[in-house]
C-alpha cells in the first residue's frame, strides 16, 4: 500500500480557514498503543476515528509514516490495519501523486441501528471485565496447581483444535478452548460462571468479523498460555490471559463502541 501524503490542497484550507489539518484533528484520539496487542489496539484506535467522522467519508487518513509513529507501530502491521479495514469497506487504497487510504462513506444507519439492537442488552465493559477476572483466575489455578496428565492432554487437543480449525468452525472452538481451560482449574462454580458470561462474550464477538491477522495473534497467544501453564508458571499464565483478553477487547470497542 502506497504512502498517503495529505495534498498540497489539505495544507491550502488549513492555512487559509485557520482549521486543524487532517493529522491535527486526530490528536486527541491517537496515542501509542500497548506491547503485546499492536495490531488489535492500532485497530480500534482508527476505526475510533473513522466512527467519531473526525475523517468523514471521502477523506484521506494521514500518511503511513505518521500514523505508524503516532500509534508506535510498525508499518508492516500498520498496513496489516489498513487492509483489514479495507476488507471490511470501511476504507480504500487510491495510488498516484493524490493517492493514499481514503475513508469510504458510509452506507447509511441500517448496520449501525442493527448493531445496536444486538449488543443494547450487553453492558461490553463488564461483560470484558468478569471474563478476564475469571479467564485470567483460571490460568493461574491451573498452572499453580499443575495438571494431571490427562488434563494436559485435553488442554493440548484443544489447542491443536484451534490451530487446525476451517475459518466458519474457529470461534467455536476457540470457545472450546478457553472452557477447557477453566474446567481444568478444578472449580465447577468457576466454570459454570465462565460459560455464561463467555456467552455474553460470543454474542458481541457475533457482530463483529473474523479477521485472519488477529486469528494468528491469538494462536500465539494460546501456545504462550498452554506453555505457561504445563511449565506451572502462574505468573506468566496469568499475564498472557490479561494481554490475550485485552486484544479482543480492544477489537470489540473498536468495532461496537
Amino acid at each position: 500500500m502506497g504512502e498517503n501524503h495529505w495534498g498540497e490542497g489539505d495544507r491550502d484550507v488549513a492555512e487559509e480557514t485557520g482549521e486543524p489539518g487532517p493529522s491535527d484533528r486526530l490528536l486527541p484520539a491517537l496515542r501509542p498503543v500497548r506491547a503485546g496487542n499492536g495490531f488489535e489496539e492500532a485497530l480500534e484506535q482508527i476505526l475510533q476515528v473513522i466512527r467519531l467522522g473526525l475523517v468523514p467519508g471521502g477523506g484521506r487518513l494521514p500518511a503511513e509514516r505518521e500514523l505508524a509513529g503516532r500509534l508506535a507501530v510498525s508499518r508492516v502491521t500498520l498496513r496489516e490495519v489498513l487492509k483489514a479495514l479495507q476488507d471490511q469497506g470501511l476504507v480504500e487504497a487510491r495510488r498516484g501523486r493524490y493517492g493514499g487510504t481514503f475513508v469510504l462513506p458510509r452506507t447509511g444507519p441500517a448496520d449501525d441501528d442493527e448493531l445496536r439492537r444486538r449488543v443494547a442488552d450487553v453492558d461490553m465493559e463488564d461483560v470484558l471485565l468478569f471474563r478476564e477476572v475469571l479467564e485470567a483466575g483460571a490460568a493461574g489455578l491451573c498452572a499453580s496447581r499443575g495438571l494431571d496428565d490427562e488434563g494436559a492432554d485435553r488442554l493440548r487437543t484443544a489447542l491443536a483444535a484451534t490451530h487446525e480449525a476451517p475459518l466458519p468452525d474457529y470461534r467455536r472452538l476457540d470457545t472450546f478452548f478457553h472452557l477447557t481451560l477453566v474446567e481444568l482449574s478444578g472449580s465447577p462454580s468457576l466454570a459454570a460462571r465462565y460459560a455464561a458470561v463467555r456467552a455474553g462474550v460470543n454474542e458481541l464477538l457475533d457482530c463483529i468479523p473474523l479477521l485472519v491477522r488477529n486469528l494468528e495473534h491469538s494462536q500465539h497467544q494460546h501456545t504462550a498460555l498452554v506453555e505457561a501453564v504445563l511449565d506451572r508458571d502462574e505468573e506468566a499464565a496469568r499475564a498472557v490471559t490479561r494481554e490475550h483478553c485485552a486484544g479482543t477487547a480492544a477489537l470489540l470497542r473498536g468495532f461496537l463502541a
